[in-house]
């Protein structure tokens, strides 16, 4: 079960697997003998029956709180005043240095920290 959930969460999840984790969690409860691993898959029956929506999206490439980290972009929108708070913040000088020009985010460098994104006075970081 962990093997699929970590598939989904990194992008890589597939038709069927919402499923086969079902089956799985009725499986181990059905075939445990003890409380532990009766009660063990409830939390991710828990999760299926209240977020498979959140599931589904994550097997389609998209994470809707964007917190998975295979899942997101960051970009710079047109709010950007080329203030360069992000560019000095950036450990991986994923952002070039352009004063008073609209940035851009490298997303081949990027690491996704989210330090640009926190620095920005103007609000002009999109996480997607």
């Amino acid at each position: 079960m962990l093997d699929i959930l970590e598939n989904i969460t990194k992008g890589k999840g597939k038709k069927g697997d919402i499923e086969e984790l079902e089956h799985l969690a009725g499986w181990t409860k059905k075939g445990s003998l003890c409380g532990l691993g009766k009660t063990a898959p409830n939390p991710v029956l828990s999760t299926l029956k209240y977020f498979r929506d959140e599931y589904e999206a994550h097997i389609n490439g998209v994470c809707p709180t964007g917190k998975c980290q295979d899942l997101i972009t960051y970009s710079v929108n047109d709010k950007c005043i080329g203030c360069t708070l992000c560019v000095q913040k950036c450990p991986v000088d994923a952002i070039p240095f352009t004063p008073h020009e609209k940035h851009f985010i490298n997303t081949e460098l990027c690491i996704k920290c989210d330090a640009c994104r926190a620095v920005c006075p103007e609000d002009a970081i999109d996480v997607r």
